[in-house]
């Protein structure tokens, strides 16, 4: 019964942070690509506002 209710929350559901940071360094090509994204999070590239402030 709620089966069909639970994929459409899943559909609109926002991913976390956390969740945004796994997927952005998983599609890194190289081990010199994954370092560079990792210090890209690490000064808070997924932790700003909405325009970078």
């Amino acid at each position: 019964m709620f089966g069909p209710l639970k994929k459409v929350a899943r559909a609109f559901r926002v991913p976390t942070t956390e969740e945004r940071e796994l997927q952005y360094l998983s599609a890194a090509g190289d081990r010199i690509e994954l370092e560079y994204r990792q210090r890209e999070i690490d000064r808070g590239l997924f932790r700003r506002g909405p325009y970078g402030l």
